[in-house]
């Protein structure tokens, strides 16, 4: 997840490469509990202890998302499972985070040793982990493909709620999860399965010209907000620790606070705000106006229309 300062198969892929199918969900014989409305179970997780609610998926479009958004409460989610869209490594060594690997794989391997260490703080076991097999930078060209992912890997985890990012233009991949979880949750509807409830993590956007990191775009009266214990910010800043390579962007995020809200319905054809986007200060593959293109064309061929 670069954050410098700006002054094919619908089957849902499994922990790092096996994949299962809706008759082999890991909680096999458990079957989802209905949500809460989704202000009730932002509101929860504020609470000191949000292990009340029900059965969750955490969608983040890289390894250390999970951490920034929601890492005081992950580890006390109830049989919680973290859904990772890309594996961290761009093709361009320049967003590398520790340059010195030989090989984009290499990388891609130490950001799954990081997540997994980070995972690990928080009291998550690595096989609760599932990736859907992306490249880093590269989720916006596959948005057909990723909501399909998606909705095959929410269909065999079954979870009551989803957890995930706003459409906000800060990263074209966080856009594109968000896209992914609004759209599958309407290709579930479609095939006639309960689409779960989806809550949204702050993580960041433009504001004034400068990053704005935890903080939604919008003066949302539905956001919550959980001020971490001192308990909550050293466990925050130890998983924080475990990406190295994210170091210096990761600084940009306080640990003090985390912020949660229902999702809103999105019209992904439109830009999330006037003005430039964050994202579009940097090289990373994609300009707004190509991303909501993306976004039209993916919209036609998953026949979803209007806001989702």
């Amino acid at each position: 997840m670069p954050v410098p300062s700006p002054s094919s198969s619908s089957r849902a892929p499994l922990p790092w490469g096996e994949r299962v199918s809706a008759h082999e969900r890991p909680d096999r014989g458990a079957a989802p509990v209905p949500a809460d409305p989704p202000a009730s179970l932002a509101a929860r997780l504020c609470a000191t202890d949000p292990c009340g609610c029900a059965r969750a998926a955490v969608v983040v479009a890289h390894p250390d998302d999970e951490t920034v958004g929601v890492g005081s409460r992950l580890g006390r989610l109830p049989g919680a499972t973290l859904v990772v869209a890309t594996d961290g490594a761009p093709r361009d060594r320049r967003w590398w985070g520790a340059p010195e690997h030989a090989t984009r794989e290499a990388y891609a391997r130490t950001r799954r040793r990081e997540l997994h260490a980070a995972l690990a703080v928080a009291g998550m076991r690595p096989a609760r982990v599932f990736s859907l097999g992306l490249v880093d930078q590269e989720a916006s060209y596959r948005l057909v493909e990723l909501t399909r992912r998606t909705a095959a890997a929410l269909a065999a985890l079954g979870p009551a709620w989803v957890l995930t990012h706003p459409y906000e233009g800060g990263h074209p991949d966080h856009d594109a999860v968000a896209f992914a979880v609004h759209a599958a949750c309407r290709l579930l509807e479609r095939a006639g399965r309960a689409a779960p409830a989806v809550v949204e993590f702050a993580s960041y956007h433009v504001c004034a010209g400068e990053i704005a990191p935890l903080r939604f775009l919008d003066d949302d009266a539905s956001a919550v907000t959980a001020l971490l214990t001192p308990d909550e910010r050293a466990l925050k800043r130890r998983m924080m620790e475990c990406y190295a390579t994210q170091r210096e962007t990761l600084r940009y995020f306080p640990v003090e606070v985390e912020r949660f809200r229902p999702a809103p319905a999105y019209d992904f054809a439109r830009p999330p705000h006037a003005g430039r986007l964050f994202y579009e200060n940097f090289d990373w593959g994609v300009t707004g106006a190509r991303w909501r293109e993306l976004a039209r064309a993916a919209l036609a061929v998953l026949d979803v229309c209007g806001r989702v």
